[in-house]
């Protein structure tokens, strides 16, 4: 592990490249390795020496001369040594091992394990963890203010980074994470036209981009990123009932041409029976009136009455 001087950040394609910005500054560098253990065989064989050393003080004790009490101590002061060496781990748990501040490594292998003696153990869940984002409030990419909310799934890959490289890695992705779920919201619409992808319209594809992003920015606390989905997306207030009047135009617009378009295809193919059966000759004029009065009909909201014509159409 060491820590090194890191020159002044230079995005690279708009991708931050994890390095100091402004000035130059100092960034713990250490990767996980394995660190030296015995395994449930060696765990168990440590325990019995312990208990044997503790066993074989009582008796020494128990003389009363100074050689009998020196070795006594000296049983005991072995027994503690050795039940330094020992600890359970979980599933789903590691140990980062320090000896003096300097970091030996992590132990990954489960149940009851033996490592360097008077090293200081630090548990470090490798447990896949979700967490929801709180409610942020954005201006998407046409700068209407929008509510929107995330679930992000991950689990720690490299326990070492996750120890030394961030203070507190835990509140270090929550934060990464509103931050990257607040600059995807900024480059997406709320709700876009046919083919644009927007936050409402393609929900797959902005949730992949959280994750990818998230991903980018946790990487420098050995964390990995599994999951990302939007879990709460709406207008905020102040507009909710504006935007929604809106959809509602567009829906009637667009039920309208609908409508439109049927009564067309209708009243052409009713034309096209009467002529070609011959059932009534139409000039123009009778065809436009006939026309107007089928479209009124079909495209009308209220219900038609029916006027009934016992003179002439020209009278």
């Amino acid at each position: 592990m060491t820590e090194s001087a890191a020159p002044p950040q230079e995005s690279v394609g708009g991708e931050p490249t994890g390095r100091p910005v402004g000035h130059d500054g100092t960034r713990v560098d250490v990767t996980e390795q394995p660190a030296w253990s015995l395994g449930a065989g060696g765990g168990g064989l440590v325990i019995l020496l312990l208990l044997t050393a503790f066993a074989a003080s009582v008796p020494l004790f128990a003389t009363g001369t100074p050689g009998g009490v020196v070795l006594g101590v000296v049983a005991v002061l072995l027994g503690f040594f050795l039940l330094t060496m020992v600890k359970v781990i979980n599933p789903g748990q590691t140990l980062v091992v320090q000896f003096f501040g300097r970091y030996l490594g992590t132990i990954r292998r489960t149940g009851l394990v033996a490592t360097v003696p008077f090293s200081t153990r630090k548990r470090v869940s490798v447990r896949v963890r979700n967490f929801e984002t709180s409610e942020l409030k954005v201006n998407d990419a046409d700068g209407n203010p929008i509510n929107i909310a995330a679930i992000v799934v991950w689990q720690v890959a490299d326990t070492a980074k996750a120890s030394f490289a961030v203070e507190d890695y835990t509140d270090f992705v929550r934060v990464q994470a509103e931050s990257a779920l607040r600059h995807v919201a900024m480059s997406h619409p709320y709700d876009a036209e046919a083919g644009e992808q927007s936050l409402r319209g393609a929900t797959e594809v902005v949730s992949a981009e959280i994750a990818t992003e998230v991903a980018a920015r946790v990487v420098v606390a050995g964390v990995e990123v599994i999951e990302a989905r939007i879990s709460n997306l709406a207008y905020a207030p102040e507009i909710a009932q504006a935007m929604l009047q809106r959809q509602q135009a567009g829906a009637i617009i667009a039920a309208r041409s609908r409508i439109v378009e049927g009564a067309v295809s209708m009243v052409e193919d009713a034309l096209s029976r009467l002529e070609a059966e011959d059932i009534v000759t139409l000039d123009d004029e009778r065809r436009a009136t006939m026309v107007s009065n089928l479209l009124v009909v079909l495209c009308g909201d209220s219900r038609v009455t029916p006027v009934v014509n016992t003179g002439s159409l020209y009278q």
